[in-house]
């Protein structure tokens, strides 16, 4: 997938439903890194540990992951525009109550359900933005990911905002904005044709039994271990007031949207995909080491950094999951996104319990040794992960609706 062929003029020309879509990605991106500059806030207004707060990320990408089986099987039955409004209705909802919570397990029960919320919705968006989109998918695409950039650099900025009066409020502004989004999406989006073959719930089980898609899968495994140590345990950390929390993590996202829109494509084509994906895990192992054992100072530049290296990951990763294998692409990403997506539930839940157990620096050490670990598999699964693109091309031009959640 080259993005960078779609010129800017393709990219604005669009219909309103695509611009409708594409405005309800960036709030649903944002819910992401929402809590990332108020999780030592929460932690103080609900007295529950960083261990228990952290479990705000666990329950929602445990209910992720496992949603990855669903969403096909919803959307190839009931057509992708009621998949978005169910999954916008989600949000919405446990979105806002979230925001009334008095205990830290009721937010935690409320987060997940707005997982399953943002799974139904961001799976399905950028098949719906391809399909609606003028001046072909690659315009579509580069639309999107720059939805998903803008939406994870925007999402710690509102939440620090909004979080510096009270905790509560970037729940309660998270439902508003997606309320705006399903309105929009209501009145301007219309039905698109439903699938030919409906999915079923193991075919995206079954994908995983190819090679080069599995191996993509673990290698992605590891490495959102690594992520999102980053985005769930460093704020901890950093133990800064929500505004400055959040600007760390408005240019963290910043990074991640340049080198992951404008950035990897250049260096994919200049270097090859599997090189520089090898290469920037290895620098993601180093930044987040040094991270974990510099000073104040150097673990903000280590952290606004990671981004670069997480921005160019997310779009290697995703274009070898969905050309790798010769499953339908909505197949394929369905099956990788439930593998890797159990590591960004699990990392927010291990991290402080590793720091009660040895120290605060040992977190960062295991995070390295994961980014090094998906670089191993990269290597050693070379010739899997290798296929040939002209045997695909013809097969997935067809296919374009792909369900990417959150590169």
């Amino acid at each position: 997938m080259d993005t960078f062929d779609a010129g800017a003029g393709g990219i604005l020309r669009q219909p309103k439903a695509v611009w409708a879509t594409a405005g309800a990605s960036v709030v649903a991106f944002m819910g992401i890194g929402l809590v990332d500059p108020i999780l030592p806030s929460i932690a103080k207004g609900l007295n529950a540990s960083a261990g228990q707060v952290s479990l705000l990320f666990t329950s929602y990408f445990l209910i992720t992951a496992l949603a990855m089986l669903v969403t096909g099987f919803v959307s190839s039955r009931i057509g992708g525009r009621k998949t978005l409004l169910l999954g916008l209705a989600f949000v919405v909802v446990f979105a806002g109550l979230a925001g009334t919570s008095d205990t830290v397990g009721q937010l935690v029960g409320y987060r997940a359900g707005w997982g399953l919320g943002n799974a139904l919705f961001v799976s399905t968006a950028l098949a719906v933005i391809v399909g609606a989109a003028a001046g072909g998918s690659a315009a579509a695409i580069l639309l999107y990911e720059s939805a998903l950039g803008l939406g994870m650099a925007c999402g710690p900025l509102l939440g620090a905002l909004l979080g510096d009066a009270s905790w509560r409020y970037p729940f309660f502004g998270t439902a508003f904005l997606m309320a705006i989004g399903f309105l929009c999406i209501s009145v301007f989006l219309k039905e698109q044709p439903k699938p030919a073959r409906k999915t079923s719930l193991l075919d995206p089980i079954r994908a995983l039994g190819h090679g080069g898609l599995a191996s993509a899968a673990v290698s992605a495994f590891f490495y959102n271990y690594t992520f999102f140590t980053v985005l769930a345990f460093t704020p901890f950390v950093l133990n800064m007031t929500p505004y400055k929390s959040g600007a760390v993590f408005f240019a963290w996202g910043v990074l991640l949207a340049v080198f992951s829109v404008l950035v990897a494509p250049r260096m994919q084509k200049r270097f090859g995909s599997l090189k520089v994906l090898g290469g920037s895990l290895v620098l993601l192992a180093a930044d987040v080491l040094v991270l974990g054992y510099g000073n104040h100072t150097t673990a903000i530049v280590c952290t606004i950094l990671s981004g670069a290296f997480i921005g160019v990951n997310n779009t290697v990763y995703t274009e070898l999951a969905l050309g790798v294998s010769d499953a339908p692409r909505p197949v394929a990403s369905a099956g990788y996104n439930f593998v890797r997506w159990f590591a960004a539930a699990a990392a927010p839940y291990f991290a402080p319990k590793i720091e009660e157990w040895t120290d605060v620096h040992i977190p960062f050490v295991v995070a390295a040794v994961t980014a090094v670990l998906g670089a191993v598999v990269v290597g050693v699964r070379r010739r899997a992960l290798t296929h040939e693109a002209e045997e695909l091309e013809p097969k997935h031009a067809a296919e374009d609706s792909v369900t990417v959640f959150a590169e």
